[in-house]
């Protein structure tokens, strides 16, 4: 396997960081991108010809375009776009502000957006490439509490979805990374909470009690299935990280499935004649 060139968001800590160390590792190399860039200074130091690390917020549109400019000069070319920047924001629906609201969407989606709109031109040009976007098992289900964050998983499978039939006779191919719950900090310092309404206490406490019962996975663990995703010859449109999300998967859309068939007559009451 030749050596690749990673462009990779949020590689302060959890899969960016790990994932960019695993890259680097065996021989690739890697621009990692943190809003503190002092957070990837130890990469630096330990692959100072193969790591670049470079300050951004992945919500300024032309700071986005600068960086990927700056990545693609400093090593010649881009092969691979990992959009892993993003948080969690926890809140019943009500109780989110707008501000909440907007920077969910700004970061989640927006900023996977405009990391892919500035990477495309050269992945086009070089008729190869392939962008990983980090969504969520909550990219295809839904749970109390999580709502926006939800709605910016969902936002970014779609758009994922259109892009990846738009890019691939340029050889670029698209990959949507749903992980299951992981050992990172994803609910504790990087989460953000918004200010709770007591009437929601008991659908709140059911369903905490419900997803902390659930075993997260080791997120070390997440890099060899992240390089074998990228090695493969024709890499899937959706791949799960862990054990679970299979099944919740299925129980999901054997749900769906059932409420659609079930409302089918009242559907066609809606063709007309």
């Amino acid at each position: 396997m030749s050596q690749r060139t990673w462009f990779i968001t949020g590689t302060s800590r959890g899969f960016g960081r790990i994932w960019a160390a695993a890259a680097l590792d065996r021989g690739d190399r890697v621009v990692g991108t943190a809003r503190d860039v002092g957070a990837v200074s130890d990469l630096q130091q330990r692959y100072p010809d193969t790591f670049l690390g470079l300050p951004l917020d992945v919500t300024d549109r032309p700071a986005v375009f600068g960086a990927v400019k700056t990545a693609h000069a400093h090593f010649g070319k881009l092969d691979i776009i990992v959009n892993n920047a993003g948080y969690g924001q926890f809140g019943m629906v009500e109780e989110l502000s707008e501000q909440e609201a907007r920077d969910q969407i700004d970061t989640n989606l927006f900023g996977a957006l405009w990391v892919t709109q500035a990477a495309l031109p050269y992945l086009r040009e070089a008729r190869k490439g392939h962008i990983l976007q980090v969504s969520s098992i909550g990219g295809i289900t839904a749970f109390p509490g999580i709502g926006i964050y939800h709605a910016s998983k969902w936002a970014l499978e779609g758009l994922s979805q259109s892009l990846a039939s738009e890019v691939a006779s340029f050889g670029v191919h698209l990959t949507l990374i749903e992980p299951q719950s992981y050992a990172t900090d994803w609910a504790g310092a990087s989460a953000k909470r918004a200010t709770v309404i007591d009437a929601y206490g008991p659908v709140r406490e059911a369903t905490y009690k419900r997803l902390s019962s659930n075993k997260p996975g080791d997120p070390d663990a997440s890099a060899a299935a992240v390089l074998n995703i990228v090695d493969a010859e024709t890499p899937p449109l959706r791949a799960f990280l862990g054990s679970a999300p299979l099944a919740v998967a299925e129980s999901e859309y054997a749900s769906r499935l059932k409420m659609w068939r079930e409302w089918q007559p009242v559907a066609e009451l809606a063709q007309g004649s």
